[in-house]
């Protein structure tokens, strides 16, 4: 039986994949579970999709029996009875990046962790581009890997952004180079515990062997036990120790010792990114570098140059004296942690978004000293509020909306403050995504009058 590919999800990664198939002339349909999709809507905005069988709602036996691997788009939960469905059929499960895995070439730098993946991976990416003539940065950074996956040739190298939500769809995907940068709670409304999350961060180096390398966070107590026991060759790196064979802070120097002598690599003045949480991204980048054989001087260069990923601490506009920086991606409460650390200056924050099941309280324990004002907005709103009620905080306020927001933020704000847009969730009850509710944010601003 020749392979017939069953894609699940009509969002980005699903639309890609088919893409893919359909340019190498591979036998696929489409399947999405929400009923009232506009399937003539979606095969007139791609012309070459005529041939494309697409299904919508319900899935019938018949299909199921008519295919061989399902690949599904990374928010398509594993444990859905469709997908149970199709694993009784004998269907292999893949996800979207392992079908571009399969389908492409080169070698693969892979980067997971709960926060600074696209910073990371961003940064890693301008390194290898230094030095490998054909480089793709692909994945949860918002270019779906099988979008690429057949331009890339032997030579090539892949810089991709993992989420746990794609590791629990591997089978042969096997990177070069790992990294895990950091675990902490997130997606348990999707992995159920956090067992579950730490075992599909981990899954990255499922396929690699001694001749590999995983990067990890030495500061990470999950991750320190990890490396125990990891097979590929560990790499830690830390900000707060002087790790040997690592890459660590000393003073004000970023430090490798990955060549087994220490080398001064930068100065984290000369960096264009703030915050210590930076300072490990780029160490974690530094260590990639290595790893692929790209010239030190390469790397000075890179780091050199590297300006803020959009959406992560992004400097945005001042207005009045007041800064003002976009954090939409800070999806979290450990990555909004971070957030709040970096700013330098009184801060009023906005906060509040989709329920992700997650506990504020540990991020709310950042504010005294740091936040003078928090304006929340959301689902989540009235649960943070609690959690600023343990301790005491009485200084928030709710909004309806995101611009009602930040005016509450601006008219708050002292020259020399900042407005800094955390939200420590996700997006979804009021946007489409989080770089919408970031581009929603800078525009607003840069609106605000003087």
């Amino acid at each position: 039986m020749s392979e017939k590919y069953l894609v699940v999800g009509a969002g980005k990664s699903g639309v890609a994949a088919i893409d893919l198939l359909l340019r190498l002339g591979k036998d696929c349909l489409l399947y999405d579970g929400n009923k009232d999709l506009d399937i003539t809507a979606l095969k007139a905005s791609h012309s070459n999709w005529d041939s494309v069988q697409i299904i919508a709602g319900d899935l019938d036996d018949s299909v199921l029996e008519a295919c061989t691997i399902a690949v599904l788009s990374p928010g398509v939960p594993t444990d859905l009875p469709v997908v149970d469905a199709m694993r009784s059929h004998g269907l292999k499960i893949w996800g979207e990046v392992e079908l571009a895995y399969q389908l492409g070439k080169g070698q693969v730098c892979a980067i997971t962790g709960t926060n600074g993946k696209t910073t990371t991976t961003a940064l890693t990416g301008e390194i290898m581009k230094t030095y490998f003539n054909s480089t793709f940065v692909v994945g949860n950074i918002g270019i779906p890997y099988t979008g690429v996956a057949d331009q890339t040739k032997e030579d090539s190298v892949v810089v991709a952004e993992i989420s746990s939500f794609m590791l629990e769809t591997i089978d042969a995907f096997h990177p070069h180079v790992s990294a895990i940068l950091n675990i902490t709670p997130d997606h348990l409304n999707r992995h159920h515990t956090m067992e579950n999350y730490i075992l599909a961060k981990e899954n990255i180096t499922k396929n690699q062997t001694e001749k590999d390398i995983v990067i990890l966070n030495y500061d990470d107590p999950v991750l320190r036990e990890f490396g125990k026991t990891a097979i590929p060759r560990v790499v830690y790196f830390s900000s707060k120790e002087k790790v040997p064979g690592g890459m660590y802070v000393e003073g004000e120097k970023l430090i490798s010792e990955f060549s087994g002598q220490r080398e001064e690599v930068v100065s984290i003045t000369e960096l264009n990114i703030v915050g210590a949480h930076n300072y490990e991204n780029a160490l974690a980048a530094i260590a990639f570098g290595q790893a692929m054989g790209v010239p030190m001087e390469n790397i000075r260069k890179a780091l050199r140059s590297f300006q803020a990923v959009e959406h992560r601490i992004e400097f945005t506009a001042e207005k009045r004296g007041v800064r003002f920086y976009n954090d939409s991606k800070g999806t979290n409460p450990d990555a909004a942690i971070k957030a709040v650390d970096a700013m330098q200056w009184p801060t009023c924050l906005i906060g509040g978004g989709y329920d992700k099941q997650s506990d504020f309280d540990e991020w709310v324990s950042h504010f005294p000293g740091k936040v003078k004002k928090l304006t929340l907005i959301g689902v989540t709103a009235k649960q943070i509020a609690a959690s600023c009620d343990k301790i005491g905080f009485k200084d928030y306020e709710f909004c309806e909306t995101l611009e009602e927001a930040i005016d509450h933020c601006y008219r708050a704000a002292e020259k020399g403050d900042c407005v800094l847009l955390s939200p420590a969730c996700a997006s979804w009850d009021m946007f489409k995504s989080y770089e919408e509710r970031g581009e929603i944010f800078k525009d607003y601003v840069r609106k605000l009058p003087e």
